[in-house]
């Protein structure tokens, strides 16, 4: 749906830090890194990328939601971004309300954003 989404933060390096441990148990990693008023790309397995870039400006609080392709990987996506210095918000388990498979947990980020990773697929697949 989309090429990136770049996005601001108030502490670069803190944000930095927290998308790289939290989102490496779903496959992203340095994908290149500029200035930090440029920012840095993370990249996946696709072609889209998330992008941060430090600023003071302060938007309304995103929702970001990762894909997963095992529950497994949602698991470990929750324990770093815990250890990364996120805060809980929905530990990992089924959410039904939105459809019988749906596998997520949910962390608030440095800047306040609702982080999370889902997977769509039934246990064991």
């Amino acid at each position: 749906m989309f090429d990136h989404v770049k996005f601001g933060v108030s502490d670069y390096a803190a944000s930095k830090r927290f998308f790289l441990q939290a989102l490496a148990p779903l496959g992203v990693s340095l994908g290149g890194e500029g200035e930090p008023s440029y920012g840095v790309e993370l990249c996946g397995s696709g072609d889209a990328s998330l992008c941060l870039f430090e600023t003071q400006e302060r938007p309304a609080p995103l929702h970001l939601a990762f894909k997963a392709e095992t529950r497994a990987q949602v698991d470990a996506f929750y324990a770093a971004a815990l250890a990364a210095g996120g805060r809980d918000h929905g530990p990992p388990g089924l959410r039904p309300q939105y459809h019988v498979h749906y596998y997520a947990a949910f962390v608030i980020g440095p800047d306040g954003h609702n982080i999370e990773a889902v997977c769509h697929a039934p246990e064991g697949v």
